[in-house]
């Protein structure tokens, strides 16, 4: 296919970068082919991105609600009709087999529809007052201009998850894409030009993260920063804009863990694994690279957890057999090696050694086998602490629920987990003492759907999570009271006399 030639969006209009440098982007499954180019945007191209939004605010905000939403609607539509082509784009530029490249495109229709549906759903509350002769109310007003920085890994779901909302609230956006999948980040924009959304309501500008994500951070007229991406981008943006006044919600990374409990359903269990660790190659912020398995079944659940990991079907995402596809790029790569190299220095016993996989047009790819190996947890302990991203995976033997419920929590992440049991009462102990935001029973640790919130706690978020939650991340909730007497009577007993 012809390689496409992304664009900036701003004010409506295409343009390229202020400097004309391009950057590309390649296949990782096959290197060889080039997607795209993009423009490699600098402090300039943000600024005029920046300042087309906070001109459209004004207009925009003032819009009715159910016209924005209809806006969207029409998204919604063109996001359905373009479902297939959509989904083999996200397959070749970010490598995860069609399934998942469809899935994520479906993602982000249904987000589309929900946040479409919100616009004729109550956004208010009426509260009453102390003072019979008064309404309260509590209003949200948007915020202004929202930056949408995503990551690569869901480059169709997850930025509609951060910028609809914005919209639908009356916020205009500056949306950076990942620099390593540009042209789904074009591709959606064509389709908001398409939608009808009015100039500088909805603006792209494209590059790596210290050349665009930077300046647009520390931009003076952006209001609100929403990230997702990796733990030490996320606590960065926290810390810049904070030193602005300014607010952040930010979705980082995780250790998260798939827990086998004695009762568990051995093929519940195994299946749910299988999926956790290896689904997108490991390459999810909810992947689970800890599998914590009670030691009275944990020889079973090895044993067979390693045999169809042996098997998996890794290749190009293409192919609707494939199961898993490469990782990203050469620095993927090179992260998984170090992590498998830890392990090893770390005493794990090795149950599959993983590695570069390079016959035939695999060489052409960034393709690696599982590695799994079984360990006993250790608070100082690199490999069962960092997060990988990447299909590298530790069996965790524990004596019972309190102690994996330990090594759950010993980390400095709190995305994710699953718990496998047969017991209520289990897993709601688990629930309550397991500290985490996107939480599963006799499920794999990935699955978020749009009409929840997903976020996590301690090193993966700042309490403010994406998707449905995200609503309240971009705007001002405003307290309105309306006095209909004829006279001021004050709460609380305050007296009004002047006299």
């Amino acid at each position: 296919m012809k390689p496409v030639q992304a664009m900036n969006l701003i004010r409506g209009q295409w343009y390229e970068s202020a400097s004309g440098k391009r950057f590309e982007s390649f296949n990782p499954a096959d290197t060889r082919e080039i997607i795209g180019t993009a423009p490699h945007s600098g402090a300039s191209d943000v600024d005029a991105a920046v300042r087309a939004a906070r001109e459209a605010y004004p207009m925009w905000r003032r819009m009715s609600r159910i016209k924005r939403g209809e806006l969207i609607d029409n998204l919604a539509q063109l996001i359905k009709r373009d479902l297939n082509a959509l989904s083999e784009l996200v397959t070749r530029e970010c490598g995860k087999p069609i399934n998942e490249g469809r899935a994520d495109v479906v993602e982000a229709l249904h987000m589309a529809q929900y946040v479409a549906g919100m616009a004729r759903m109550p956004h208010g509350e009426i509260i009453d007052s102390e003072i019979a002769e008064k309404d309260s109310y509590i209003l949200r007003k948007p915020k202004g201009v929202v930056a949408c920085i995503t990551p690569w890994n869901f480059p169709i779901a997850i930025p509609l998850w951060t910028i609809l909302p914005s919209l639908l609230e009356g916020n205009t956006v500056v949306f950076k894409p990942s620099e390593d999948t540009p042209i789904c980040g074009h591709a959606l924009a064509e389709l908001f030009v398409e939608a009808g959304f009015p100039p500088g309501v909805f603006n792209v500008v494209h590059g790596p993260g210290e050349d665009a994500g930077d300046p647009l951070i520390h931009h003076p007229e952006v209001d609100v920063v929403v990230f997702t991406g990796s733990y030490a981008v996320g606590r960065y943006i926290i810390e810049e804009c904070a030193k602005q006044h300014k607010f952040a919600a930010v979705e980082m990374g995780g250790k998260n863990a798939v827990i086998v409990l004695d009762d568990a359903n051995m093929d519940i269990a195994v299946h749910a694994a299988i999926l956790s660790a290896f689904k997108t190659s490991g390459q999810r912020c909810v992947s689970s690279n800890r599998i914590i398995v009670h030691e009275k079944i944990e020889p079973e659940f090895t044993e067979r957890f390693v045999e169809i990991a042996k098997q998996l079907k890794i290749g190009n995402g293409l192919h609707e057999d494939t199961f898993m596809g490469p990782l990203i790029n050469e620095q993927g790569l090179q992260k998984y090696f170090y992590h498998n190299q830890k392990a090893i220095e770390e005493g794990a016993e090795v149950l599959l050694s993983g590695g570069r996989l390079d016959e035939g047009d695999l060489q052409y790819g960034y393709f690696v086998a599982p590695f799994v190996y079984r360990m006993r947890h250790r608070s100082d302990s690199f490999a069962l602490k960092e997060e990988a991203f990447s299909p590298h995976v530790a069996i965790i033997p524990v004596s019972d629920i309190d102690e994996a419920i330990y090594v759950y929590n010993d980390t400095k992440y709190g995305l994710a987990m699953a718990v496998i049991t047969e017991d209520y009462r289990k897993w709601r102990y688990i629930r309550d003492n397991c500290e985490f935001g996107v939480g599963y029973v006799n499920l794999p640790s990935i699955g978020a759907e749009v009409h929840l919130p997903f976020g996590g706690v301690k090193g993966s978020g700042n309490g403010h999570p994406s998707a449905a939650a995200l609503f309240d991340a971009v705007t001002h909730k405003v307290a309105f009271t309306v006095n209909h007497s004829t006279e001021i009577k004050m709460a609380q007993g305050l007296s009004a006399k002047v006299k």
